[in-house]
């Protein structure tokens, strides 16, 4: 039987103790992280641009609209 006074026992990753043959660096390829940034950054500029058209397109729309 289980009662509501039991505490769980949690051990989060910031109280393990550190492993020294895990933390191995490792190289990394410039040219990979520029490319994944340069996706981010397309990614972004094509919500913004979506955004900005869907905004302008919105008000054309309410000029026209108010304007009739």
């Amino acid at each position: 039987m289980t009662t509501f006074d039991e505490n769980p026992k949690i051990i989060s990753q910031t109280d393990k103790p550190i492993e020294q043959d895990n933390n191995k660096t490792q190289k990394v390829d410039i040219n990979v992280l520029k490319a994944r940034a340069k996706a981010i950054q397309d990614k972004e500029s094509f919500k913004n641009t979506t955004a900005i058209i869907l905004i302008l397109t919105l008000l054309g729309v309410a000029g026209i609209f108010f304007s009739v």
